[in-house]
């Protein structure tokens, strides 16, 4: 029985995840929409372009390879797999074992690999140009992402994300150094998900696209997967923040149904505040340009290794 519990529990959290992603990403154009005094499209207008999406016909490319066929449907393995392993409702689920934070950064390292070889498969200008600036930012939001792994790890003593989201609500403190992760976390956030002012997802321009850039030869259900593959990634992010720096409303794998429904609706409390805080924030910002990104990420690098540094030295004093 017990056995059962914690696989419909994991099942939950992993149709959970798949549900809400396009909706985070409907809510937060609506927001933004609103914020610029128009009247948006509706919240649930992603998953209606999906199932659009998926009703269409597929047409490729003449020279394209069965990597360019393949490729959405890895991109969006890898990266659903990253986004249930995140403890969103509760926390030591039956996958709870793989829910580490260097694996999470593995999925999408491979995520972001796929992608790239995709949009070079068909050879088209665009699809390089994408790639090659995928795999520009990819260099430095990576070590980015190890930098603040090692910072969170040595003040929680895990990269277990259930053991650091215990470990930050029984010992939550300001700490200089939990606060440079955040904020690095937030600038790779931004990056990985080709938000402003790295990039802006509601445009076509083909001098600064990245993402669009990759999957611009995509159509029909590849290009549906892709699309939901993009939301469940920011959605991953999200869950990521909240469960690290705000693992508030958390429940325990034994808590019980009502401890997960209140930890469900935490959770969704969390993914508001987020969407709203992201579309005030690109409502607020102008993109930037391509070659600045560097110096972007390059912060982030740079203050992840300073809050490690700082947990560092704090510890051997």
């Amino acid at each position: 029985m017990t056995f059962l519990i914690d696989f419909l529990a994991q099942a939950a959290q992993m149709a959970l995840v798949l549900a809400l992603a396009p909706v985070l990403v409907g809510f937060t154009r609506k927001v933004k929409a609103r914020l610029l005094r128009r009247r948006g499209a509706p919240i649930l207008q992603p998953w209606y372009d999906i199932v659009r999406l998926l009703k269409k016909e597929t047409v490729l490319a003449e020279n394209a390879s069965w990597l360019y066929r393949a490729a959405p449907y890895l991109i969006f393995a890898t990266t659903w797999v990253a986004a249930s392993l995140v403890p969103t409702f509760a926390t030591g689920l039956m996958f709870n074992w793989a829910a580490d934070l260097l694996a999470l950064a593995a999925l999408l390292g491979a995520g972001r690999f796929f992608l790239a070889l995709a949009g070079m498969d068909v050879g088209t200008s665009f699809g390089g140009i994408g790639a090659s600036r995928e795999m520009m930012f990819g260099s430095l939001a990576e070590p980015a992402t190890i930098m603040i792994v090692f910072a969170v790890s040595l003040i929680a003593g895990s990269t277990q994300l259930s053991e650091v989201a215990a470990f930050m609500s029984a010992d939550f403190a300001l700490r200089v150094s939990v606060l440079f992760a955040l904020i690095a976390l937030l600038i790779v956030a931004i990056a990985e998900n080709g938000r402003i002012p790295v990039d802006n997802p509601a445009t076509h321009l083909e001098l600064t696209m990245v993402h669009e850039a990759m999957i611009l030869e995509y159509s029909g259900r590849h290009l549906a997967v892709i699309e939901m593959a993009a939301a469940l990634k920011l959605l991953l992010y999200v869950s990521l923040i909240g469960c690290v720096f705000f693992p508030f409303g958390l429940a325990a794998h034994d808590g019980g149904l009502a401890a997960f429904g209140a930890g469900a609706l935490a959770y969704v409390g969390k993914l508001a505040t987020a969407g709203f805080l992201l579309a005030l924030f690109e409502t607020q910002t102008a993109k930037m340009r391509v070659f600045r990104v560097p110096d972007f990420l390059g912060a982030g690098l740079m203050l992840g290794l300073l809050g490690a540094l700082l947990v560092f030295v704090s510890r051997s004093l």
